[in-house]
C-alpha cells in the first residue's frame, strides 16, 4: 500500500517560507519528501533556507524572490516554478505582516499594508495556482490564520480582521473548488516563538509570562510544531478534509475564550 502521508513527487510552494512558522512548515513538507519552493522578499534569507532544505532533507529546492502584494511578481514566480518542475501540488499562504497600535492611531496606509499582504496577497496566490491545480486534477492549499481568526486583539485590529478574512476565504474557496479536487484548509497558530512574537513581547510588557501561564501546555509554540500538521494537510491522508481549520496553540483557545491581552 502506498504511504498516504508521503509527499514524494509533490511540489510545494511556501510563501514566507524562509523563517518562523513558514520555515517550520517547509521543513515538515521536505521531511516527507516534497520538492520545496521557498518564496520570500529577503533573497539572502531565502537562499540560506533553500540550502538548508537541500542539505538536511536531501530534496530538490528552489528560492523565489516573491512579493504577494505584486500580481506581476506572483505570476512570474508561478511560471518559474512550472518551468522548472512542471507542477504545483501544494500552496502554503504564510506570508504576513503586523502593525501593532491602538485602533484610533492607524493610518489608512497602515490598514492597507496589513490587509493587502495578509488577505489580498493570499487570495491572489490562490488564484494564481488554481489553473495548474485544476489541470493536474488535484491540489492542496493551506492558509495560515491566527488565534485572531477566532478572537479579537485590541492592539492589532487590521491584523485580526485580515486573519478572520483568511478563515472565511478558506471556507469559501473550499466550497468553490471542491469539485476540482482542490482542498483548502487553514492552520491557526497560537503564540509561537518567532521574530514577530519577539517584537510583540517588546511592545507588550508581560506578554511572555501571560502566554506561558494561559497556555495549558505551559510554553510558547515553536516553528517545528507545524511540521506534522502541514505534512498531513498537504498529503493524500487528508483527502476528505476541506474547509477546515486546525489550531496549533497548545490548548490556548480552550483556556482563554474569556480572557484577552491588550
Amino acid at each position: 500500500m502506498t504511504d498516504p502521508f508521503s509527499l514524494k513527487g509533490k511540489v510545494s510552494l511556501v510563501t514566507g517560507g524562509n523563517g518562523g512558522i513558514g520555515k517550520g512548515i517547509a521543513e515538515g513538507l521536505a521531511m516527507k519528501g516534497s520538492t520545496i519552493v521557498v518564496a520570500g522578499r529577503d533573497r539572502e534569507k531565502t537562499a540560506a533556507a533553500v540550502d538548508e532544505m537541500r542539505s538536511r532533507f536531501k530534496v530538490k529546492a528552489m528560492g523565489l524572490s516573491f512579493d504577494v502584494c505584486d500580481t506581476s511578481s506572483i505570476e512570474s514566480g508561478i511560471q518559474k516554478v512550472l518551468k522548472r518542475y512542471g507542477r504545483i501540488d501544494v500552496l502554503v499562504n504564510n506570508a504576513g505582516v503586523n502593525i501593532r497600535k491602538m485602533p484610533q492611531h492607524y493610518s489608512p496606509e497602515e490598514w492597507d499594508t496589513v490587509m493587502d499582504t495578509n488577505l489580498k496577497g493570499a487570495f491572489l496566490c490562490c488564484q494564481a495556482v488554481y489553473p495548474t491545480m485544476k489541470e493536474q486534477g488535484k491540489g492542496k492549499i493551506i492558509n495560515i490564520g491566527s488565534m485572531t481568526s477566532l478572537f479579537g486583539l485590541g492592539k492589532a485590529v487590521p491584523y485580526a480582521c485580515s486573519k478572520m478574512g483568511i478563515l472565511s476565504m478558506t471556507y469559501s474557496l473550499a466550497l468553490a473548488w471542491a469539485r476540482d479536487n482542490i482542498y483548502v484548509n487553514c492552520i491557526l497558530p497560537g503564540w509561537i516563538d518567532t521574530p514577530l512574537s519577539v517584537s510583540a513581547r517588546r511592545d507588550l510588557p508581560g506578554l511572555g509570562e501571560f502566554v506561558e501561564e494561559r497556555t495549558p501546555i505551559g510554553r510558547w509554540g515553536q516553528p517545528t510544531d507545524f511540521m506534522g500538521v502541514a505534512a498531513f494537510l498537504a498529503s493524500d491522508a487528508s483527502d476528505f478534509v476541506t474547509g477546515e481549520y486546525l489550531r496549533v496553540d497548545g490548548g490556548w483557545a480552550q483556556h482563554t475564550n474569556t480572557v484577552s491581552f491588550t
